[in-house]
Order: structure tokens, then C-alpha cells, then sequence
């Protein structure tokens, strides 16, 4: 057998800088088929003394850490090998270099430093600054480490080199509790002698426009303040500290103004060469003004920062009707431009982003009040290249106005380019069919992900809004962890989640909480929405088997269903209070979002109870025997009362709707005897309505998976691939290349929806994908993290094939049918070391699969 792979660490890609003092180790492994892993053996090296710890024990994700907890800044190297059932060891794994943050508020000597400048500089449009400080380096480096955040958006350099390739960093976090700090080698930046640090900063989610109806700015505070502590060890056991003190100087930078929602301004002409270097005088620069932050706040990343991952040339350069020039990058992303040019000294290059067109322009009122511009003023001094920093938009059109020259020429020479920003995860998941149109919109969800994966996880990147909304990652939440490794960012987030929960239980609607929430969301109760405490932290655990996790989470999960069930009252039913429902149903009127279809209180009793069963889930994990005890009949409970209040007869609801029976089915509501008539009238009302979709944000998730459970697959498919709209192909034949926030944000005239909800880059719908990856393909997990896989393909819909592949966290598991003319069907599977598999196929007995490749032979079934 081979060796094992390079251990990873809880779910970091590069551990440098982590917060955890007992990491848990992860590796794979790749046997041959018949061998199993007894034990193993894990080697630490701390200080260098080599320890090794042997553990009988078939484990291999998120193994507990081997010994004494890490120290602060301490850096340990951990490499594994595995036993198999004969007692033979395999080699040792290339080891893993492990490095723990600072883990002590008393570690940090570093204080906030910003701008000192008079009071009414402190205006909505105040100057970001630059702040430096020159230092000496005084013998042989061995190491650097960099510790920085901000209050505000920071990006460092040092002797002229910036520090780190993240972006829009530390990010959005629940600042007054918790404030994300990030580690960096620095070690190759330092020279001996004359050094000097410098920092850009900007506005972002701190101090920038936040909200819609015009929003509100310096809502965490006003200040623009770098928190940064550099520490350089040298060869003879010295440690120094270059932290912000009042020792830095600030001055300002030629970012005019920046903010998420309305771009960036820079002015060339103001840049100050060489500011970040040695040698510089900043003879001009003024004193910082030193702020406070409690270092007990300031907490290492528990996942990936953004970065830049992609590049995109324009397809086309257009002219408009009214004479403008448009670059189309012929697909929606989110990023920032990145422009190279040539001009005179004070030429204005302006560009203006745009996800669609209207009649032939640029239209921008989906945007509201969001500018989405960015302007560079030119320094006049040859080639000039520049993109934002402190910005992202969501578009696919960018309008260019005053360029200085040939546009065309400039777009052939790859002068313009879109550069795509989200959260850096690791890709684990793909799909592919026979059906060119659903791989299209497969591909839709993914860009979608990676457009609102940007820190949090977004309802949209592009307008007045761009925050955290519970509800779209809760129904989302299994699709995102199928196609990337979202568990280090979605656990971070979910942190953030309890820390913004109200003491009475209450989940917010959107998290962060925009702090003058009060104009426009005040905090409530909202089912769909908070039932994300509880039924996200499991889908995490379902797909990564973190049980730590689900133990971190599991005080806020208790508290949001002890609230609901105080609302509920003896009745068990939700049925008073404000509620979102089934949000953007079809059939809700353009300026009414939450009118759907379906009897809002219905929705929100479905689920408290689905929640109270899936915390009785999650306690029975915890080995919380009371409590998974009272859930459990807390849950019978709220079920019966759906019975008695919204059942009206066998297979019948108060609400006649999809989202109804697609909740009954799923969330198993009625009678074990009923669920067929349930299903069965669902499968009548989606052939009534001409295969349309009928459900909003919470029972799009849900319907294709209530149709499949009853013996309604054909009509599962017919509903997937219908083109009409409403339909989930219907963007598809309009062009659309991500999802998009309703069902016809673009109408069939070609015009955009009246509403206000008509984003373009909205992953809500997109959860679909699950019923994908799982029915159409057939690949699922069958038991936390993967350790046992679920192949149950159900080919329908006139499809010939299909695949899927998923990196789970014991690797690649894979399937490919090919489904021939005659009905024959061929299905290739692998499974990887350390897991089982069933392979279901339709008419024939489950099989156990060990782990390796695999062929069967089956036939086509009828889906119903």
C-alpha cells in the first residue's frame, strides 16, 4: 500500500497562524482493496524532541490531538503511518509543519493606529490614510512572523513588497465580539539594516456604507486603524517586536474613497513612491492617533481568506444604442477590474458595473443604491496598471468611459481583465449529464457560490445589501459543502451566528447584524431563517462528521428551539408573529416577496418541528440522553399538531401548494400512511401547472426530493428540466450563466422584473443541485463525513448518463452510469480507503461495496 497522505489540520489549507491549542489531525489513505486501518501512529516533533503516540483505532478525520496542547506561536511538525488487520505499518506520510497564532490576549503589544486628523475629517467621506514606521533589523533572521487586522480593510507591505496575497482583509466577523486576525511569513521580506512597514487601509465593512434605503456608515466605528504586531527571531535566540505604536506615522494615500457597495476612487497623481520602503522621509506624515481593542477579542481564521482566484478577458467589446463602450466578460462574476493603460497626466478612466442589459444598455437599477463605479484618475507616467483594493461588485458588463486610446485594441491586448474574488476553498465536488442545459445550470450554482462566498456566505454581491441571511445558507448549505470544502468558513461563520443570537434565543436575520438594523430588519423570530442554529451545524456535520462542531454549536441550536417552542405554546403551533415564509414563491406579486402561496404559519410549524428532531439529533450524538429524549417528543408533539391543524384529509393540506406537501414529505409531517396520497398530489399539482415550479426560498430545496421519496421520479425530472418559466432551466435558455434570485428576474420580453428582489447572483434556487448530485447522478453520504457512501443513481428524465465526483474527507468517491438503447445500465463506482458503500440500484437488492473501483450491470426502471 502506499503511504499515507500529508496530515491536515482541522480545516485549514495552510496551518500557519491557528487557533486551536489541540488540533485534530486528517489524513487518507490509499489501499488496495481488502485492507483496513486497526491503528496508527502519529510522530510529533515540538522543540526538537520526537513523540510518538500509538492509538488503536480505525479513525483517520479529525483524530484528536496526540499530546500537550500547543503553546502561542509554538511550531510542531506531525507526520502519521497506518496499520493494517496483520499488524504491518506503512511508511510514514511527508509530515505537516504546524504553527499555532497568538493564543494569550497578553501575547499582543500591538494597539490600533490610524489617521490623526481634525474632527471633521472624520466625515462619511473621509481619506483613507497610509501608516508606516521604519525599523532596524540588527542580525542573522531566522523567522518573522507578521499579526495583523484592522479596523477596517488592510493591506501591508514591507521594504516595498506587499505582505500576502488575501484580499478585503480581516473580513466581516461580529466585530465587537470578534475580531479576525491573520498570520504571514515574513521572513523573506526583511534585509538587514534600514526596513520599514507600511499599510493601506479602506473603509469595508467596518466603517463603509452598510444597508439599503441609503444604509449607514461608521456603524462599528469611525476610525481606519491597523492592528499589527511583527515579530523577527534571530539566530541567537533574540525576539523583536515592531508592533503599531504611537510610534507610526500616517498620511493620506491616493484611494480618494472606497466601500463595498460604491467602488473605489484613486488618484494617481497623489501616489508617494517608495512610502513602504527604507529611506523614505515621511517628514510630512503626522503622528497616528492610537485607538483600543481588547486583545481577548482578536481570534485566528478558522478557514481560508478571500483571494483572487481567476482571470476573465471580455468576449466582446460592444457599442450601446446611446454610444457607449461595454466590455462583456460573457459571464457574471464577482471581482474587481484590473485595467493597464497609457494617457495624460489627470485622464479619468470610469467604469461602471452592470449584471444584465436592457434594450441594448447597461442596466443598473437592480444595483439600487449601490454606485458600483470605480474611477482612476492617471499619474500621467507611461504603462500605469491598477485594480481596486478595497472593493468587490458583482457583474458581467462593465461600462468604460474616458479611456485613453484604442479600447479595442487595449481589451485584445488583455490590458482589461475581470479578476474573480471569493473565499480560496478547495473544489470537492463536479457533476455532468447527457443534458447540456443542466450542466449549464450546475455551473450556474457553482458560480454563484463562488460569487457569495465571499467571507460569509451573501444572498448577493452586487446591490445595497451583500449581507449574511440565514435562510439562503440554511437551504443551501448541503450543495455549498458538495462543492467545496466550506466547513472551516461556514463554522467560523456559525460562530458569529450565536455570538449575534439574543439572549432570549432569537437568530437574526442576517449575520453579522448591521447595528442600525432597527430602521429596516429588526431582530424577530423568523423560521426558515434562525432555524439555521440548528440545521446547518448538522448538514456539516452529515458532510464532514465534525462532532466538535455540532458541540460548539449546540448551546445556540437548543436555545433557538426552546424559544420556538415558548412562541408555540402548549398547541405546538407557530402560528402568530411576523414571518418571511416561503419567500419569492412564483406567485408573490413584484413589491411583495413574502406573499407566496403557501399559509406562512404552516411553514413555520413544519419547521419547528424539524428542527426540534434534528436537535434531538444532534444531542443523541453529544451522548445528551435527557435531552435527546425531550426533543425527540417535543417533536412527535409539534408533528401531531401539524396533523390536527393543517391536514384536512388523507393526501390534503390547508394550503394546496407545492411548498405544503413538498414540507409534509420531506419533514415527514403526516401519517406514514399518508405520505404516498401526499406525494401523489403534489406530483398532481406540478403536472397542473404545467411542470412549473411552484416554491419559494424554502420549498425549492425540498420539492424534487418529495417527488422521488413517493414514486414520482418522472415527474421529479419533469419539473428539473422544465424551459418554461417559471422553471430552473427557464434562466438557462435566457442566457443566465449564475441563479438567480426569482424565477423571472428577467421577464420573457427581455426586460428586468419591476421588483426590487431581481438580483441576478442568488444561490437560493441553486439548491436544487442537491437532488443533482444525489438522485440524478446517485452519490450521497450515508453516514457523518462520508464514512459510509450512499450510490443510488435514479437515471430519468430521457438522460443517457450522468456522473458526479466528491472529495470526501477520506477521498475521492465517484460515479458514472451510462444508461444504453436497450435499457441496460452500466454504473462505474469508486469508493475510497476507510469508507463502505451501498450501491442501490433501481429493482435489484443493495450491495456492500468496499473500497476500490467497481462495475454493475442493472436495468432501467420506470420512475413511477
Amino acid at each position: 500500500m502506499t503511504d499515507p497522505t500529508r496530515p491536515s489540520v482541522e480545516h485549514h489549507r495552510v496551518p500557519i497562524g491557528i487557533g486551536e491549542r489541540r488540533p485534530r489531525l486528517s489524513w487518507r489513505v490509499d489501499a488496495p482493496p481488502g485492507w483496513h486501518q486497526t491503528g496508527y501512529e502519529i510522530d510529533v516533533v515540538r522543540d526538537g524532541r520526537s513523540t510518538v503516540v500509538a492509538v488503536d483505532s480505525p479513525d483517520q478525520v479529525l483524530v484528536p490531538w496526540p499530546g500537550e496542547p500547543l503553546r502561542s506561536r509554538e511550531r510542531v511538525t506531525v507526520r502519521v503511518r497506518v496499520r493494517g488487520a496483520d499488524g504491518a505499518y506503512s511508511g510514514w506520510s511527508p509530515p505537516t509543519a504546524i504553527e499555532a497564532g497568538l493564543l494569550e490576549p497578553g501575547d499582543w503589544r500591538a494597539v490600533p493606529v490610524g489617521a490623526d486628523w481634525p474632527e471633521e475629517a472624520e466625515s462619511d467621506e473621509r481619506r483613507p490614510a497610509l501608516v508606516r514606521r521604519a525599523f532596524e533589523v540588527g542580525g542573522e533572521v531566522v523567522a518573522a512572523r507578521l499579526y495583523a487586522t484592522a479596523h477596517g480593510l488592510y493591506e501591508i507591505e514591507i521594504n516595498g513588497r506587499r505582505v500576502g496575497d488575501d484580499a478585503m482583509s480581516p473580513g466581516w466577523t461580529a466585530y465587537p465580539q470578534r475580531l479576525r486576525y491573520y498570520t504571514y511569513d515574513v521572513t523573506g521580506h526583511l534585509r538587514a539594516g534600514a526596513n520599514a512597514i507600511g499599510s493601506w487601509l479602506g473603509d469595508g465593512w467596518y466603517r463603509g456604507r452598510l444597508g439599503w434605503r441609503g444604509g449607514f456608515r461608521n456603524l462599528f466605528g469611525a476610525d481606519l486603524s491597523l492592528l499589527a504586531q511583527l515579530e523577527i527571531t534571530y539566530a541567537d535566540g533574540r525576539r523583536q517586536v515592531v508592533a503599531t505604536d504611537p510610534r507610526w506615522r500616517a498620511a493620506p494615500g491616493p484611494i480618494v474613497r472606497s466601500g463595498n457597495y460604491d467602488g473605489e476612487v484613486y488618484d494617481a497623481r497623489d501616489e508617494l513612491t517608495g512610502w513602504s520602503a527604507p529611506g523614505y522621509d515621511d517628514e510630512g506624515w503626522t503622528p497616528v492617533r492610537v485607538g483600543q481593542r481588547d486583545p481577548a477579542t482578536l481570534v485566528a481564521p478558522m478557514g481560508p481568506p478571500v483571494r483572487a482566484t481567476d482571470e476573465i478577458r471580455p468576449v466582446a467589446v460592444l457599442r450601446t444604442p446611446g454610444g457607449r463602450r461595454v466590455l462583456d466578460f460573457g459571464q457574471n462574476l464577482v471581482g474587481r477590474p484590473r485595467i493597464r493603460v497609457r494617457g495624460a497626466r489627470g485622464d479619468t478612466v470610469t467604469l461602471r458595473t452592470a449584471e444584465v442589459m436592457q434594450d441594448g444598455e447597461v442596466y443598473r437599477r437592480p444595483l439600487r443604491d449601490a454606485e458600483s463605479t470605480d474611477v482612476y484618475v492617471l499619474a500621467g507616467a507611461g504603462v500605469e496598471e491598477w485594480e481596486p483594493r478595497f472593493t468587490f461588485h458583482g457583474f458581467r458588463y462593465v461600462d468604460v468611459d474616458g479611456w485613453p486610446g484604442d479600447l479595442d485594441a487595449a481589451v485584445a491586448a488583455g490590458d482589461v481583465v475581470a479578476r474573480v474574488y471569493h473565499t480560496d476553498m478547495t473544489r470537492t465536488g463536479w457533476f455532468e449529464c447527457s443534458e447540456p442545459l443542466l450542466n449549464r445550470l450546475h455551473d450556474n450554482v457553482v458560480w454563484s457560490m463562488r460569487g457569495n462566498f465571499l467571507d460569509i456566505p451573501t444572498d448577493c454581491p452586487q446591490r445595497d445589501e451583500r449581507v449574511g441571511w440565514t435562510g439562503d445558507i440554511q437551504v443551501f448549505g448541503p450543495t455549498a459543502a458538495y462543492l467545496y470544502d466550506c466547513a472551516g468558513m461556514l463554522a467560523s461563520w456559525l460562530v458569529d451566528v450565536a455570538a449575534e443570537q439574543l439572549p432570549d434565543g432569537t437568530v437574526p436575520w442576517y449575520v453579522p447584524v448591521i447595528p442600525a438594523h432597527h430602521m429596516w430588519t429588526p431582530i424577530r423570530p423568523g423560521a426558515g431563517w434562525g432555524d439555521v442554529a440548528v440545521l446547518l451545524p448538522w448538514t456539516l456535520y452529515e458532510r464532514y462528521g465534525d462532532v466538535a462542531m455540532l458541540a460548539r454549536q449546540y448551546p445556540s441550536a437548543k436555545a433557538w428551539v426552546d424559544l420556538v417552542d415558548r412562541l408555540a405554546g402548549p398547541d405546538h403551533l407557530w402560528d402568530e408573529g411576523f414571518q418571511l415564509g416561503d419567500w419569492l414563491d412564483p406567485s408573490a406579486p413584484a413589491d411583495d416577496p413574502a406573499a407566496a402561496a403557501t399559509d406562512r404559519y404552516l411553514v413555520a410549524t413544519a419547521h419547528f418541528a424539524w428542527s426540534a428532531r434534528r436537535l434531538a439529533d444532534m444531542a443523541g450524538v453529544l451522548g445528551e440522553a435527557a435531552d435527546a429524549e425531550r426533543y425527540a417528543r417535543l417533536a412527535g408533539a409539534v408533528r401531531r399538531a401539524f396533523q390536527r391543524r393543517y391536514v384536512v384529509g388523507p393526501g390534503r393540506l390547508t394550503s394546496d401548494t407545492q411548498t405544503a406537501y413538498a414540507l409534509a414529505v420531506a419533514f415527514d409531517l403526516v401519517p406514514a400512511g399518508e405520505i404516498g396520497a401526499c406525494g401523489a398530489r403534489l406530483a398532481e399539482l406540478v403536472a397542473a401547472g404545467g411542470n412549473r415550479i411552484g416554491t419559494g426560498f424554502l420549498g425549492t430545496p425540498l420539492v424534487a426530493d418529495a417527488l422521488t421519496r413517493t414514486g414520482h421520479l418522472d415527474t421529479a425530472y419533469d419539473l428539473v428540466l422544465q424551459r418554461d418559466c417559471p422553471s430552473w432551466l427557464y434562466p438557462v435558455t435566457q442566457g443566465a450563466t449564475t441563479i438567480w434570485e426569482r424565477w423571472d428576474s428577467m421577464l420573457t420580453d427581455g426586460t428586468v422584473n419591476p421588483g426590487q428582489m431581481t438580483s441576478f447572483n442568488h444561490y437560493a434556487f441553486g439548491a436544487v443541485a442537491d437532488w443533482l448530485h444525489r438522485t440524478v447522478a446517485g452519490v450521497a453520504p450515508a453516514a457523518p463525513g462520508y464514512r459510509e457512501i450512499l450510490f443510488r443513481p435514479r437515471p430519468g428524465g430521457g438522460l443517457t448518463h450522468a456522473s458526479a465526483a466528491h472529495d470526501t474527507p477520506y477521498g475521492r468517491a465517484a460515479i458514472a452510469w451510462v444508461l444504453a438503447a436497450d435499457g441496460t445500465l452500466t454504473v462505474d463506482v469508486t469508493v475510497p480507503s476507510g469508507t463502505t458503500a451501498v450501491l442501490d440500484l433501481a429493482g435489484q437488492e443493495p450491495r456492500t461495496l468496499g473500497p476500490g473501483t467497481h462495475r454493475e450491470l442493472g436495468k432501467a426502471i420506470d420512475g413511477n
